[in-house]
């Protein structure tokens, strides 16, 4: 981070002085983790300058939602996919892609729980949160006649939730 201080000398010259100050953010540092810099702010004669500090903020992710260390994906899925099941492939924060098979009936509430992919733990980068895959089944708009036959004699007997 790129700062402008003043700086007064003992004869009472004021002057601006530009400093960067190097933040190392670390992985799983969370949203208000506070960073700071000591006797980096204003400088005058007699007097302590003071310090700066910045707060780390989160920006929202486009496939993520970070839950404490757990990490969210959303997925749509067919009502095909939802019942016959599938296989979910993602990239994580970390460039890894990820093949996740779905071989349960996903329901309205389910949800896949996938150990130690989340966010690291910042006290302990070795240690992750949970990655839980949540699924948005789209229905068909429209059947056929001979669809929703076919879907009747598909289903007759299954078990329900």
């Amino acid at each position: 981070m790129k700062i402008t201080k003043n700086i007064v000398d003992a004869s009472g010259k004021s002057m601006q002085v530009e400093k960067i100050l190097q933040i190392d953010v670390k992985p799983g540092w969370k949203p208000g983790t506070k960073i700071t810099f000591e006797r980096e702010g204003d400088e005058k004669p007699g007097v302590v300058p003071a310090d700066i500090v910045f707060i780390l903020e989160q920006k929202p992710h486009p496939r993520f939602q970070r839950d404490g260390n757990n990490l969210i994906y959303k997925m749509r899925v067919t009502l095909e996919q939802a019942l016959s099941g599938l296989t979910v492939r993602l990239v994580t924060l970390d460039n890894r892609t990820l093949n996740i098979p779905i071989t349960d009936v996903v329901h309205p509430s389910y949800t896949k729980l996938v150990p130690n992919e989340g966010m690291p733990h910042s006290k302990n980068p070795n240690k992750k949160g949970d990655l839980i895959i949540k699924f948005d089944i789209a229905f068909p708009r429209t059947l056929t006649q001979q669809q929703k036959d076919q879907v009747k004699y598909a289903l007759a007997g299954a078990t329900y939730y």
